[in-house]
């Protein structure tokens, strides 16, 4: 009994310390984390909407009187030129085939995608990871929030996309979550 109690002591001592040693390692890392994080999402705002040189958020009752029920919408910022507005940058997240997939897609104030990024994904390498590929940003390029946005095999027409080989959810994913910035956007912000 003597040695059950001191081996658990000795367990109990040593998870102490390791315990101690990653709560500090969480608080000195914590805050560089962070900013890496906003480092890579204003790199990724500068990609969708490349017109656009800062960009501020929206500000969280505005947010949510235009998103509404659009849970998936997780940020809007206004991106500018100088004083100028030029269009909007929306961070999206919808479900993919392995999971949740964050997107950002930028459209400018003329109605028009200026771009589409993956930020997140637990799709499958070679098919649903894909959707990171510039050949399936790119066909979004131009397009006119007018007209729903569709995936085909091969697009010809204004609003239509490349689809994903072999990865239908994932290109349904996107094209969906890019439908419903469509909307919200001529619904809220298109003047």
């Amino acid at each position: 009994m003597n040695e059950t109690i001191k081996l658990g002591l000795i367990l109990f001592i040593i998870t102490a310390v390791a315990a101690s040693v990653l709560a500090i390692s969480n608080s000195v890392t914590s805050e560089r984390i962070a900013e890496v994080e906003q480092l890579a999402s204003e790199r990724a705002m500068t990609e969708v909407l490349e017109i656009a040189k800062k960009f501020e958020p929206l500000a969280a009752n505005r947010l949510s009187e235009i998103v509404g029920n659009n849970t998936g919408i997780l940020e809007i910022s206004e991106g500018y030129n100088d004083s100028e507005l030029v269009g909007y940058v929306f961070k999206m997240q919808v479900n993919g085939y392995g999971g949740p997939l964050t997107f950002m897609t930028g459209i400018s104030k003329e109605g028009k995608i200026i771009g589409i990024k993956v930020l997140e994904h637990g799709e499958t390498p070679g098919l649903g990871a894909n959707s990171t590929r510039p050949y399936f940003a790119n066909s979004f390029k131009g397009k006119s929030v007018d007209k729903e946005i569709i995936a085909v095999k091969n697009p010809q027409a204004d609003n239509e996309v490349q689809a994903l080989t072999s990865a239908t959810v994932t290109t349904n994913a996107i094209v969906n979550g890019v439908n419903v910035i469509r909307q919200v956007y001529n619904d809220s912000l298109s003047n």
